[in-house]
């Protein structure tokens, strides 16, 4: 059974800093794209950063680039997000995603999510 779980979020003042992480398991990792969405009260998940298999290539959504870098660990079979420059619009719940092709920013295609994690971000 394929198992994500996020952690790391917590509340945050603007202009902080956090570090996602995602651990995977049932899966072969290596072999597994994998994103980060979000997700404000209200609001449709968003599509933020995404990872190709070996961690070669990344994207980032326009509203995170050159805030936030997703980063790879395939021994440790993790997914990170480290966001910089945090502000209050950054607020959500952040789901860590796979599925195993790279490429693509609508949830609807990707197999695999985690329960996120709640990042808050205060003005």
């Amino acid at each position: 059974q394929v198992q994500l779980v996020e952690s790391g979020g917590r509340l945050v003042q603007a202009g902080g800093s956090l570090r996602l992480s995602c651990v995977a398991s049932g899966l072969t990792f290596s072999k597994t794209a994998m994103a980060w969405f979000r997700q404000a009260p209200g609001k449709e998940r968003e599509y933020v950063a995404a990872i190709s298999w070996s961690g070669g290539s990344s994207d980032y959504a326009d509203f995170v680039k050159g805030r936030f870098t997703i980063s790879r660990d395939n021994a440790k079979n993790t997914v990170d997000l480290q966001m910089n420059s945090l502000k209050p619009e950054d607020t959500g719940l952040y789901y860590c995603a796979g599925k195993m092709y790279y490429g693509g920013t609508m949830a609807s295609s990707y197999n695999y999510w985690g329960q996120g994690t709640q990042v808050t971000v205060s003005s």
